[in-house]
């Protein structure tokens, strides 16, 4: 007889399927079906003074291994108009339950602020990670910075333009390693209305394309897509990204995946959407693999 567990996965799956994870609301079906067991989490750690800059850390409970579990600090998306770290609880879990520490962080989002400063949150949030990694069980060494979709952005920025890790006594030679997820890498002129006005649109500051920056100094990086999304092209971003990193040596991980889109690549962390897209097994791969490897 089917468990009232497995029906619940199945529901949550097809509703998520369906929604496209509109808005994010359907987040919380995934979060109620993550396990608990898995991890311990500390929420609501400031990493700054404001409201929103705090972040929920997931402790593996398992045991660290020699140096400490390795450390992902990731940005969620939402155009830079929306999103908040707690809707993200099932992307911690799902990273803890593989014995990586993760960190999900809250920054500034529009209205409250334009470009460049949730970039000065997001490195801000990175420094803390960067600077806590080992007392909170982490390895200093084995840090990377990830992010889905305007989080990818983000993060990208922050792996590949040295001057907001340097704002906070930091450098991207640091990063074990950049993973990027449906990211946004070279979208002027901006189509999206809601992200128009986060870039002032038309009058766009210089050296906001995150592919500008990509070169030789550039960590190790994972870049994933799905082959149809209708929001982030893959071609002109993935797909370029990881053409100009690999052009100068950088070594690169390029996936894409067939049965998801935009918003369900990411939603593919989540049990009941994981036979989707094996996108947490391969960011974990990633994670795991020696630095000197590429494909």
């Amino acid at each position: 007889m089917t468990s009232i567990k497995s029906l619940l996965l199945m529901c949550a799956a097809a509703a998520l399927l369906a929604l496209g994870m509109a808005a994010c609301a359907p987040t919380a079906t995934l979060n109620m079906l993550a396990s608990g067991d898995s991890h311990a989490v500390q929420a609501g750690v400031a990493y700054g003074p404001l409201p929103r800059q705090k972040l929920d850390v997931y402790v593996p409970t398992t045991p660290a291994p020699p140096g400490g579990w390795p450390v992902v600090v990731f940005f969620y998306g939402g155009s830079w108009n929306r999103g908040e770290r707690a809707q993200y609880l099932f992307v911690g879990e799902a990273l803890a339950s593989r014995g990586v520490l993760t960190l999900v962080a809250d920054y500034r989002l529009y209205p409250e602020v334009r470009y460049p400063e949730f970039l000065r949150d997001s490195a801000t949030a990175l420094a803390y990670g960067l600077d806590q990694a080992a007392a909170l069980g982490g390895n200093r060494k084995r840090v990377f910075v990830m992010g889905h979709s305007a989080g990818a952005y983000n993060a990208a920025m922050l792996a590949l333009d040295g001057r907001w890790l340097s704002a906070v006594g930091h450098k991207p030679e640091e990063l074990a390693g950049f993973i990027g997820l449906a990211g946004p890498y070279d979208f002027l002129p901006i189509i999206n209305p809601d992200v128009k006005p986060v870039f002032f649109h038309p009058d766009y500051p210089p050296g906001t394309q995150p592919l500008a920056y990509a070169g030789a100094a550039a960590p190790r990086s994972f870049l994933g897509a799905a082959n149809e999304d209708k929001l982030v092209n893959p071609e002109r971003n993935t797909e370029a990204m990881a053409a100009k990193l690999k052009a100068t040596g950088v070594p690169v991980v390029l996936r894409r995946y067939a049965r998801v889109n935009h918003v369900t690549l990411v939603g593919a962390f989540a049990l009941p959407l994981r036979w989707l897209a094996p996108v947490l097994d391969d960011v974990v791969a990633f994670v795991e693999t020696p630095a000197t490897a590429a494909e």
